[in-house]
């Protein structure tokens, strides 16, 4: 007897719905084909000692199972509960007719129990596509999966659970969620804030020019002088993630299987891996290709402290997806996109001592110390960031001082007024939703200046020895300021303001 099963298979941050077909013909052993790996065929061992704790019998005759399509390398033991319930329906232990209606996924111990999956938004997603009546998984996956309306997620503990919901023994009321109740509930709930920062009004400007256009930034400055506090407390000035935003963003998680406790992440990512990380483990890869730290930040921040102490080959490797906003895995058979549009906000000492150009300690490098420091990260990967700020330590007076510094809560408003601004002069463009995504051509279109402007901006970018992809960053980052001021057009301030920002390009800043 031939029996089908449906289960699902992830590749990138879709799913590809997997046909099970089983059969049970005379003859003996337990075959499993399609391009299975080694966690797949290691199921028979799962599937024979729960069943028979199940009290059911594993066929002493020939099994085959196909997973179809054979040209899709299947991973993972998630298929363990449609081959256990494709067996015994083969084998006639199971009676239901319902097998077709539903993608079913799970991993079981050897009691059959089920353990929770990863990439479950994806599955659910590609089920409503095509048209299945609902989805059968793990308990703990269940909230995440009932993010997608119209499809019915039936959530089971065990083996033992699926075959009585299937013979109608066990009636599952299917899990819902309330997605816009519980996106609302929960949006931009940070704890660290802005009012926790005294002084460094400058640091705290640009960095609130840098969230009103999207822009990246990198900080330069001693040991001690606020850069990563002043990092950590970016998310909190950002707009708060948009419906579309946020399933984009928990779709990459959950493939990652990063999601803790399920559901939907209403908070924008803030990542900050540490500088030993590999190159797969920051842009994504290996043998089954799996996002990586710059897609986990999609449609958030990515935090890189100590610039130069990463690996030279991994920074190196995020000048693409910078430009581009998305990372391509080649394999010989396949090919796999992630996205990666996230702000880059990066720290750095400015020497390896942390004291050149401080105002009261000395620097001990030697000469020519200072300069190799700097030049661990590339020209053409400082183009790529837009703002480049210097710190300098705070003063025992701005610790102590009473004043109130601005909350986040005061900050943000003036953020989102901005990208509403951007919102409607790109609202034409797909692809494009801040200033910081502007290709060149539209820069040129919506960024112009008055002659009095290019004049200055000619003896900057002479004195300043800036390549033209730092005259096109100087441009948008004035159209950000522009727009923050709520101007049509960039004025002579905004282009000096915009400049000052580019002051650490290495020639201007070591030089």
């Amino acid at each position: 007897m031939l029996t089908k099963t449906f289960g699902s298979a992830v590749q990138g941050v879709n799913a590809y719905t997997i046909t099970i077909e089983v059969v049970v013909t005379a003859g003996t052993n337990f075959f499993v084909v399609g391009l299975p790996d080694n966690a797949i065929k290691e199921s028979q061992q799962r599937i024979e000692a729960a069943l028979k704790l199940r009290g059911y019998r594993m066929p002493r005759t020939k099994v085959v199972v196909n997973m179809a399509p054979a040209d899709i390398r299947k991973e993972g033991a998630a298929y363990d509960l449609p081959i256990a319930l494709g067996i015994l329906h083969a084998s006639q232990q199971l009676n239901t007719e319902r097998l077709s209606d539903y993608i079913i996924m799970g991993e079981m111990s050897l009691d059959g129990n089920l353990r929770p999956i990863r990439g479950v938004l994806p599955i659910a997603i590609q089920a409503r596509k095509e048209g299945f009546k609902g989805i059968i998984l793990p308990k703990e996956n269940a909230e995440e999966a009932a993010i997608v309306n119209n499809l019915d997620v039936i959530a089971v503990g065990s083996m033992q659970e699926a075959i009585d919901f299937f013979e109608g023994r066990l009636d599952i009321t299917p899990t819902v969620v309330d997605t816009r109740e519980l996106f609302q509930h929960s949006v931009n709930k940070y704890t660290a804030d802005f009012a926790d920062v005294q002084g460094q009004e400058n640091i705290k400007r640009a960095l609130e020019i840098a969230a009103a256009g999207g822009h990246n930034v990198i900080m330069i400055g001693p040991p001690g002088a606020g850069k990563t506090m002043l990092a950590k407390r970016l998310p909190s000035i950002l707009p708060p993630l948009s419906m579309q935003e946020a399933l984009e963003t928990t779709k990459i998680h959950s493939v990652a299987g990063k999601l803790a406790g399920g559901g939907l992440l209403s908070s924008r990512p803030f990542r900050a891996p540490h500088h030993t990380i590999s190159d797969v483990a920051l842009v994504g890869g290996g043998g089954n290709p799996q996002p990586g730290e710059i897609s986990l930040s999609h449609n958030g921040v990515l935090f890189l402290d100590e610039l130069p102490e990463f690996k030279r080959t991994v920074l190196e490797v995020m000048r693409q997806p910078l430009e581009e906003r998305r990372v391509t895995i080649s394999r010989a058979k396949v090919s796999i996109e992630f996205p990666a549009n996230f702000m880059l906000i990066a720290s750095m000492n400015p020497c390896p001592c942390g004291y050149y150009n401080h105002p009261e300690k000395e620097c001990v490098c030697g000469p020519g110390v200072v300069q190799k420091y700097l030049n661990k990260v590339s020209g053409p990967l400082l183009d790529r960031i837009d703002l480049h700020v210097e710190v300098t330590p705070v003063t025992f007076d701005q610790m102590t001082e009473t004043r109130k510094a601005e909350t986040s809560a005061d900050i943000q408003p003036r953020v989102d007024k901005a990208r509403q601004v951007q919102e409607t002069r790109f609202r034409d463009y797909a692809d494009i939703h801040s200033n910081a995504m502007m290709p060149p051509q539209m820069v040129k279109d919506l960024c112009q200046i008055s002659e009095e402007g290019r004049t200055l901006l000619k003896t900057a970018m002479e004195r300043l020895g800036l390549s033209a992809r730092a005259y096109d960053r100087i441009l948008k980052v004035a159209r950000t300021i522009a727009d923050l001021a709520g101007t049509e057009e960039i004025q002579i301030q905004h282009l000096a303001e915009a400049i000052q920002y580019r002051s650490l390009d290495r020639e201007g800043w070591a030089g």
